[in-house]
């Protein structure tokens, strides 16, 4: 049974365009991860981060708004569907919220997906944001 990952978090000090660029940026993702990527803010491209571990498809695109994407691990099984990842991102005042919904991962992932969003990717921004990274 697939699993589903809700996160919300908030980014203080910023602005939604920063956050779309982090993500959206090849060189910019590339930088804040420490690890490989490749991705274009154009939809329908195919994308690859963490040196090619994750694999997928850019389905939706609002730019500085929305991020949906088709998501796979390289580890996952044949059998397993690609996952559905997407980003929207809310301006509260000098903050933006980030609400981030990762749809139907394997169970035996999810745990590791759920800290790894964590681990890469908001804990980092959050430090590149304040000048440390």
């Amino acid at each position: 049974m697939a699993k589903s990952i809700v996160q919300k978090v908030l980014f203080k000090n910023t602005n939604p365009k920063d956050l779309y660029d982090l993500y959206m940026d090849a060189k910019k993702h590339s930088r804040v991860t420490g690890v490989p990527a490749k991705i274009s803010d154009k939809p329908g491209t195919g994308f690859s981060a963490h040196g090619d571990y994750i694999k997928g498809k850019n389905l939706h695109l609002v730019k500085n708004k929305q991020i949906v994407q088709t998501w796979r691990g390289k580890d996952w099984h044949k059998n397993d569907q690609d996952s559905i990842f997407s980003i929207h991102l809310e301006q509260k005042g000098e903050d933006v919220v980030l609400h981030a919904i990762h749809a139907n991962i394997p169970d035996e992932h999810a745990a590791d997906i759920n800290k790894g969003w964590h681990d890469y990717y908001w804990k980092p921004w959050k430090q590149h944001l304040a000048g440390k990274l």
